[in-house]
């Protein structure tokens, strides 16, 4: 059984060993077990954010920082590059967002996101009537 200070510590025995094993957790997606397969070698250089839950009720400091990742809207998604900034914001609204790691082929904007959502005519125009009316 491990020690009081060790579980304080998040320190966990193994059995049988007798040496401790410090549990660590990792946002790279090299240590994530939920992580997609890389199918490509291309490089992940952006965040694809993605808002889960509503900031009503929370701080203007967690609203302002949803504000200035572009998010104003419950499954809105907005695409940021890998910098030390977007990651501190992201950390500070993690309980609140979706966060994947994706390559630059896959950022879109937002007309781009709209027209992928869009649902196809139903139709195609077969010939179009051409009116020569000339005064």
């Amino acid at each position: 059984m491990a020690s009081t200070s060790a579980l304080r510590h998040g320190l966990r025995t193994a059995q049988g060993t007798g040496y401790s094993a410090r549990r660590w957790l990792g946002t790279s997606p090299a240590l994530s077990s939920s992580a997609a397969p890389a199918t490509s070698s291309e490089p992940l250089t952006h965040y694809r954010i993605t808002q889960r839950r509503s900031a009503i009720s929370l701080g203007e400091r967690i609203k302002g920082t949803l504000a200035s990742l572009g998010l104003h809207r419950r499954m809105q998604t907005v695409f940021h590059p890998h910098t030390p900034e977007t990651a501190g914001k992201i950390l500070a609204v993690k309980e609140l967002v979706e966060v994947a790691n994706v390559p630059a082929s896959e950022v879109r904007d937002k007309t781009e996101q709209r027209r992928e959502r869009r649902s196809p005519r139903g139709y195609t125009v077969v010939k179009r009537r051409v009116e020569t009316v000339q005064a």
